[in-house]
């Protein structure tokens, strides 16, 4: 029985995940030194979380920065569909066309 529905590799555009960690540290107070002795953790790793260049989430560490910051961790994650953006996009360049 063949599988249609499609998968990761065959969507283009599958959304991305934005890190408001910048936020939540300038409503508590912390900068990303003060941060990362708080959680215990290396100056490196807030600063990839804060540069949105975080390759792999660790869940502990995320725990600490939402214990520490009192948010949630939807609050520092934010899931964004692209989909929708290409669709408007899409739907505009036929109404140009026509």
């Amino acid at each position: 029985m063949k599988n249609n529905l499609p998968t990761i590799l065959t969507i283009k555009d599958y959304g991305h995940i934005e890190l408001n960690l910048k936020k939540y540290m300038e409503l508590s107070g912390y900068n990303r030194s003060s941060l990362a002795r708080s959680i215990n953790t290396r100056f490196e790793v807030v600063d990839k979380w804060c540069n949105g260049t975080v390759e792999k989430i660790d869940a502990d560490v995320l725990a600490r920065m939402c214990y520490v910051l009192d948010c949630k961790v939807g609050d520092i994650l934010v899931y964004v569909d692209d989909t929708e953006n290409i669709e408007k996009m899409e739907s505009s360049d036929r109404a140009i066309e026509t």
